[in-house]
C-alpha cells in the first residue's frame, strides 16, 4: 500500500502529469484538496473509488484516510494542487505516515508560479539582466522568517514570485518600495491556467489600486521583476553559433573568435 502525493497542476485539467493522472485512475482512495482541484481531475477515478474532499478536514481526520487504506491494502491517490514542493503540506503529512509505517511517494506537478510565466508569454530569467528566481510569500497570518522578509529579499534585484500575497498586496508595495523605485515592473495572475484567469500588469505605483479596482483578492501570483516587458538584453550563449558546448562545436560568424569553451 502507499500514498502517492500527486501535483495536479495550478488549475488546468490537462496540466496534471501523464503519470499523475493514471494514478488517479486506478487507486482505490482518492483524497483530493477540493477548493482547489478541478473536479475533471477526480472524474478520472474509477466508478467504485472512495473519494474524499480534504477541504473541510483536519490533518487527524487526512490521515484517518490513510490508516484505513493501510489497513485495507488500498493505495491512496492524494490530489493537491500545483506542485508538492511548494506551501503543500506535504512534511507535515509524510511525518505522520512516516510515524505508522505507512509508504509513500511524491508526484511532481506544475506549479502556478510555472503557469503564470507561461499566461505572461514571459521567461523570468534573461541573460545578462537576471539569472535567478525567489519563491516566497509575504508575511501575514502565517509568518516568514525574519531574515525571509520581502526587503531583503528584494535586494538581490532577482524575479520574485510571490504566492499567497494577494491579500497582501499593500504591504507587499510598502516593504518593496523601500528597495525598489516605484516604477519597478509588477505582473499578477489571478488563477493562471483556468478558464476564468486574469492577468494585470503594472508597478509598484499603481499594482495594488488595480488589484483592489478587478477585486483579485486570493489564487493569484504576484510576480516583481525587471525581466517583465524587457526587451534589451543579450541573447543567451546558448544558441550562438560562436560559442562550443557538448553538442556543437562553434564556428567563425564575421570574423568572431571561435569561444573553445564548453
Amino acid at each position: 500500500m502507499t500514498v502517492f502525493f500527486i501535483g495536479a497542476g495550478p488549475g488546468d485539467p490537462d496540466l496534471i502529469t501523464v503519470k499523475g493522472a493514471r494514478l488517479v485512475e486506478r487507486c482505490p482512495v482518492i483524497l483530493y484538496a477540493g477548493s482547489l482541484v478541478p473536479k475533471a481531475v477526480i472524474e478520472r477515478a474509477k466508478p467504485d473509488a472512495k473519494v474524499f474532499n480534504s477541504a473541510d478536514m483536519d490533518l487527524d481526520a487526512i490521515t484517518k484516510v490513510y490508516t484505513d487504506a493501510f489497513a485495507n491494502g488500498e493505495d491512496v491517490a492524494r490530489v493537491q494542487t500545483g506542485d508538492l514542493s511548494i506551501y503543500s503540506s506535504l512534511a507535515e503529512q509524510v511525518r505522520r505516515l512516516d510515524a505508522l509505517g505507512i509508504d509513500w511517494q511524491v508526484i511532481p506537478g506544475v506549479s502556478s508560479f510555472q503557469a503564470s510565466a507561461a499566461a505572461l508569454g514571459q521567461e523570468l530569467t534573461l541573460p545578462e539582466k537576471c539569472q535567478t528566481i525567489i519563491l516566497s510569500r509575504a508575511s501575514g497570518r502565517t509568518p516568514v522568517p525574519d531574515k525571509e522578509n520581502l526587503k531583503s529579499l528584494a535586494a538581490h534585484e532577482a524575479t520574485l514570485c510571490l504566492f499567497l500575497s494577494a491579500t497582501l498586496i499593500r504591504k507587499v508595495v510598502r516593504e518593496l518600495s523601500e528597495v525598489y523605485p516605484m516604477s519597478w515592473p509588477v505582473a499578477v495572475v489571478e488563477k493562471a491556467s483556468h478558464p476564468e484567469q486574469r492577468i494585470i500588469r503594472g508597478t509598484l505605483a499603481d499594482i495594488a489600486d488595480k488589484m483592489h479596482d478587478a477585486n483579485i483578492r486570493s489564487t493569484a501570483m504576484i510576480i516583481v521583476s525587471k525581466v517583465l516587458g524587457e526587451q534589451d538584453f543579450v541573447d543567451s550563449k546558448l544558441y550562438d553559433p560562436t560559442f562550443s558546448h557538448a553538442c556543437r562545436k562553434a564556428r567563425v560568424v564575421d570574423g568572431d573568435t571561435v569561444n573553445k569553451e564548453g
